[in-house]
């Protein structure tokens, strides 16, 4: 393919002239340049990479690469969507690099993969890596370079050491894995020398400065955005949520030093702006950061925000962002029930959510997104039935506003205090009972699919043994038939689907990430699901299975 997707890109940095010694590295990202040029991590560390003369850095994404290398030293996959797994193998294939890592020689190049999902839980993925980035790659990305120019004409396996005395560096190789049975649970994860850390702590960038767009392109999925980190991590703490749990502490950009002179640099080149972060309303100054995008210069500007705290949503954002071509907003509730508010510790109440819509529609906004979810530890019907009623308030209160209530099933993720639960098995019936209640109010429902919800969770919680059933998988095609086709297959040389799915683990068993080093100790994951199990009913009664 020609490079004309990379002739429309205008940069905002300028990129260094590798050195004759250069290591040659190539930096991918398993899915189509449109959806890869929209990751702004990806953006941020191929720009990192290739402002450095040490290396000679080139892009790859399944449909489309800059000229590569003959022979990289160094491979790279940045990962921000599970089932992309399948791309890195064929990617590694199309470059005729063996796909498992203990089939890699010492003429082969070091495969490395970062980004939210490896960071979470690398476990499923391991056998394909030789090196994994843990957590910001601020500092790490730096760090593992230098780790390398130190022992970059040594053989393979003193790499692999080398590196793995780096923080923030995992080497999944250096670590046996025992387990109670063959299709039991983990018994003990150790480093096979001593040399080699017990545990891997996850790297924190604390700096203030955050990440901004260092490309613009008309086409990337969203049209030349330019896109400005506003806070990373939430302080707000639900205690399933992945967004907050393994990002924290929570840190915000600062407006004098970080976020106006990018968002500067920015809007010189184009006109379209998204404010990023899991919670980018409760940035301290984020009124001053609105009165700034307010200003007339930026008339023609085009905002939009990702996913904002209910209770900041004021007529002026209303109008700023109705002003700046963004007709809805999106707002997280997760339910309409006090009590699962309590169980997840989402501090917000009803009356919130109905001002916040009340605000949006006054402000000029066409319509409000809510996002909850189903299945959630504790729930019962009467938790559903109270969300459907929360739903016809909102209607009633703010009438002519478009609303769409987008509903998941709770799914454990890894580092947060409700990783030892499952997937509740009614969660399907649950969505079901939903669409039927909303359908006829006139409100739309957007169920996320429930077969992907139990592949997630698979994945979320999986160990190393998951890596063959994934091989197994990827022949199958990736819907979940062919999961429960690679199981069957593998029966009795790995748990079952409901083990790493559906079942509550014990607090007392060893997690298959049990070596990685999140922010936050287990011993206090331990106190928040203690918090969390004391709103749940003493016996919950198992909700009966909604006739849907």
């Amino acid at each position: 393919m020609t490079s004309s997707v990379f002739d429309s890109e205008r940069l905002l940095f300028t990129p260094a002239t590798p050195d004759t010694n250069a290591i040659p590295i190539i930096f991918a990202f398993p899915n189509e340049y449109s959806v890869g040029i929209t990751s702004l991590g990806y953006q941020v560390v191929w720009a990192t990479l290739a402002m450095r003369d040490d290396v000679q850095v080139s892009r790859l994404f399944t449909d489309t690469h800059e000229q590569l290398p003959r022979t990289p030293e160094i491979v790279g996959f940045s990962i921000s969507w599970e089932l992309d797994y399948v791309n890195i193998l064929n990617l590694l294939e199309s470059l005729e690099i063996p796909i498992l890592a203990t089939s890699r020689d010492d003429s082969q190049p070091i495969i490395f993969g970062g980004g939210p999902v490896l960071t979470a839980n690398p476990e499923p993925f391991a056998d394909f890596f030789d090196v994994i980035l843990l957590g910001d790659g601020e500092t790490l990305l730096g760090n593992f370079i230098e780790a390398y120019k130190e022992v970059r004409n040594a053989s393979r396996q003193t790499q692999l050491k080398r590196l793995a005395q780096t923080p923030g560096i995992y080497v999944p190789s250096l670590y046996e894995v025992e387990y109670q049975a063959i299709d039991g649970a983990v018994k003990s994860i150790k480093p096979i020398s001593p040399e080699i850390p017990a545990v891997v702590q996850k790297q924190t960038y604390r700096g203030n400065t955050l990440s901004a767009s260092t490309v613009v392109t008309e086409k990337a999925a969203w049209e030349n955005i330019y896109m400005v980190e506003v806070v990373r991590s939430c302080p707000e703490m639900c205690r399933f949520c992945l967004a907050s749990y393994l990002t924290l502490p929570f840190r915000t950009a600062s407006l004098e030093s970080s976020l106006i002179p990018a968002i500067e640099k920015g809007l010189k080149v184009t006109n379209r702006l998204g404010l990023l972060g899991a919670s980018v309303t409760q940035h301290p100054e984020f009124e001053t950061l609105l009165d700034y995008i307010s200003q007339p210069k930026y008339d023609d500007v085009r905002l939009s925000i990702a996913s904002v705290r209910t209770n900041t949503v004021t007529v002026q954002l209303a109008e700023t962002l109705a002003k700046r071509d963004t007709r809805s907003l999106t707002i997280a509730v997760e339910s309409g029930s006090e009590k699962i508010r309590q169980i997840i510790n989402k501090k917000l109440h009803n009356d919130e959510i109905i001002q916040a819509a009340i605000n949006a529609k006054a402000g000029g906004l066409k319509s409000l997104k809510l996002y909850g979810m189903a299945g959630i530890p504790g729930e019962e019907t009467e938790d559903l039935e109270q969300t459907v009623a929360m739903m016809r308030n909102i209607k009633k209160a703010a009438p002519g506003l478009r609303l769409t209530y987008g509903c998941s099933t709770f799914v454990p993720k890894a580092h947060t205090p409700f990783q030892w639960f499952g997937v509740n098995r009614h969660a399907e019936k649950r969505l079901q009972f939903l669409q039927k209640q909303l359908k006829p109010q006139g409100i739309e429902f957007r169920p996320e699919s429930y077969n992907w919800s139990i592949i997630q969770a698979l994945l979320s919680r999986g160990d190393r043994r998951v890596s063959q059933l994934l091989q197994l998988t990827r022949d199958f095609g990736d819907s979940l038939g062919s999961y429960k086709r690679a199981f069957k297959q593998l029966k009795g040389q790995i748990p079952d689907l409901d083990f790493y799915v559906h079942a509550e683990w014990s607090t007392e068993q060893v997690l298959p990430w049990s070596h990685l080093q999140g922010p936050l100790p287990q011993s206090t994951l331990l106190k928040h699901l203690a918090d969390a199990k004391s709103y749940i009913n003493p016996s919950p009664k198992e909700l009966q299975p909604l006739n849907s």
